[in-house]
């Protein structure tokens, strides 16, 4: 017992060392990538550092749902490999130990870990998704600009389709606005250069327009236009204000368990069998799970791989996670199309890992 138990904690702490080295190095390398996106709202947007600051501080929680099962596999392949490469399990086989004895205390701390995924995947990361898009609404009202990005059409201001073709901070260059009319054509405005003017105590957004034309409609004939020649013109635009805000409806991945429950059976109610609630209630799960997957897939690689050196497990768990992310991909794309049911779809990744991790840990226990 005593044996067993010196055992565990030794296998353990190999672990435990690879996996927090693991995921600080994830972490923080996606946190710089992003961080990078997000300083270039301060730079050239002029985004106030207090909302960049916060959707910094949801970003994490997202990244950890990925990270964390990145983790797991990759201190799985380091620590077995050192442990196979080192002759380390081929000297506790001897002495009647086996693999499965070996391997226990990491599978029992992927199942663990699986299950606190549950909760963050439920409600940390669904609020912070929800958060971040309140704060990105927020940056609209502040910072107009942020809205737009070069060569794209923006429709996030009521009644006009905005192109512009340059953005420089919150100056604008070679802009076209478009406003769909109910009846008679669409009214459209040209202009060399603009610049939004925001009023933040009034919650109102006004873009100052400069060297331009605008087609006016014709009094007499309200389904016609002639164009306006101007030097300035000021327009005011409508985007979500603060009440409206508080009204933002909720996404399928920004919902609790709780909350999709209570949506599907609304909706069947009404003879309607959402595809993509469904999707994201199978999700929770299956990524949560997909940690304790990876050490199930991890142990018997490493111990076959027989390597120890870092980049070759690094090398074994980038290949496999794009395997899987690529799977579950593919089975949300099956599920949103209605192709396959969304348990079997959403699914189809953890089971391929978890049918190929268990015959191969099966084979390892025969040797």
């Amino acid at each position: 017992m005593a044996t067993t138990s010196i055992l565990n904690r030794y296998i353990s702490r190999e672990f435990a060392n690879a996996f927090f080295l693991s995921i600080a190095v994830f972490t923080f390398v996606l946190l710089v990538g992003n961080f990078i996106k997000l300083a270039e709202l301060i730079i050239n947007k002029g985004v106030a550092f207090i909302y960049i600051a916060k959707l910094f501080f949801y970003l994490i929680p997202y990244l950890l749902s990925y990270t964390v099962p990145m983790a797991m596999l990759t201190a799985t392949l380091i620590s077995f490999g050192r442990l196979s490469s080192d002759n380390e399990i081929t000297a506790m086989r001897s002495l009647g130990i086996s693999v499965m004895k070996i391997a226990s205390p990491v599978l029992v701390l992927g199942f663990l870990v699986s299950l606190l995924l549950v909760p963050l995947n439920n409600t940390l990361i669904a609020n912070s998704h929800f958060a971040s898009r309140r704060t990105l609404k927020e940056i609209g009202i502040r910072s107009p600009s942020a809205y737009i990005e070069a060569g794209t059409f923006v429709k996030d201001f009521e009644g006009y389709i905005i192109f512009v073709h340059e953005v420089k901070g919150n100056k604008l260059k070679n802009i076209r606005i478009y406003q769909p009319q109910k009846d008679g054509p669409t009214r459209t405005i040209t202009a060399s250069e603009g610049e939004f003017i925001t009023a933040a105590k009034k919650e109102i957004v006004k873009l100052k327009l400069i060297n331009g034309t605008s087609e006016e409609p014709d009094l007499n004939n309200p389904s016609s236009f002639y164009k306006l020649n101007f030097k300035t013109y000021y327009m005011t635009l409508n985007l979500q204000d603060k009440p409206k805000l508080k009204k933002l409806e909720k996404k399928a991945r920004e919902m609790s368990i709780k909350e999709i429950r209570a949506e599907l059976k609304a909706m069947r109610k009404g003879g309607i069998e959402p595809e993509v609630l469904l999707s994201e209630l199978h999700k929770k799960f299956a990524m949560s799970f997909s940690a304790f997957l990876f050490v199930l897939i991890g142990i018997p690689l490493a111990i076959k791989a027989h390597r120890s050196e870092k980049s070759i497990g690094i090398g074994i768990s980038f290949a496999l996670l794009v395997i899987y992310w690529v799977l579950l991909a593919g089975g949300t794309a099956f599920a949103l199309k209605g192709s396959l049911a969304p348990w079997i779809a959403i699914w189809l990744a953890n089971i391929a890992i978890g049918i190929t991790g268990a015959i191969l840990l099966f084979n390892i226990m025969k040797r």
